[in-house]
């Protein structure tokens, strides 16, 4: 009987989960092409400025989403370390909900690692710098350079590299709280940096909170 009841029970989750995933692009409130536009004018307007081209981000963001339908936190000193997959950077989370991420992502120094394998698209925005990556069994060097953008489908996962000064704009849609345990996980089991932890989960569930009032999934 209790055999009985697990297997209903992940027999309902797994219904529910499904039904979920195939209604899920009614949640999104960003576009890809909008967002690779944007990125793009912003190198134009300001190339190899990254002090230049957030603000420009930012404000082109606050200007096209109204704040009663998305919320978007405008606070680009809040920086955070990251750690997942072997690699090292800062980031400065713009949004964040359950469905959506965007982020500025990167480090002056450079770092390689391990994409992770998501249940999210993610989409890379190279705003300075150049970004290698290694999807096996292509055996050739894949480039992205300032303006152009590396999409990572969900499920997939690739080597990648930041070279020195190379900074993007990240934007992931699918289910993001799956993510974070590839995000967080450095923190317990090397870095043990729980005041960067502790920062990362406090603007992180602030801007989930923000967008959940709003009625933003």
């Amino acid at each position: 009987m209790k055999w009985m009841k697990r297997l209903l029970f992940l027999v309902f989750a797994y219904s529910v989960c499904s039904i979920l995933d195939r209604v899920k692009d009614r949640w999104y409130v960003f576009k890809p092409d909008y967002l690779h536009e944007l990125a793009q004018a912003a190198v134009h307007e300001h190339p190899n400025d990254i002090n230049a081209i957030i603000p420009y981000i930012v404000s082109n963001l606050t200007t096209e989403y109204s704040p009663r339908v998305v919320a978007i936190n405008p606070n680009s000193s809040e920086w955070v370390l990251n750690n997942a997959g072997g690699a090292m950077g800062a980031m400065y989370i713009i949004h964040a909900s359950i469905t959506e991420y965007l982020i500025i992502f990167g480090t002056p120094l450079g770092t390689e690692g391990h994409t992770g394998m998501h249940t999210a698209d993610d989409y890379f925005n190279i705003l300075v710098g150049e970004q290698w990556a290694f999807d096996p069994p292509k055996l050739e060097m894949e480039v992205y350079k300032a303006g152009s953008v590396h999409h990572l489908p969900r499920g997939h996962v690739k080597q990648y590299k930041m070279h020195e000064g190379c900074f993007a704009l990240e934007y992931a849609r699918g289910w993001i709280p799956l993510m974070l345990p590839f995000g967080l996980a450095d923190v317990f089991s090397s870095t043990l940096d729980y005041w960067t932890f502790y920062h990362t989960v406090r603007i992180t569930a602030r801007e989930n909170i923000r967008n959940l009032l709003l009625g933003k999934i």
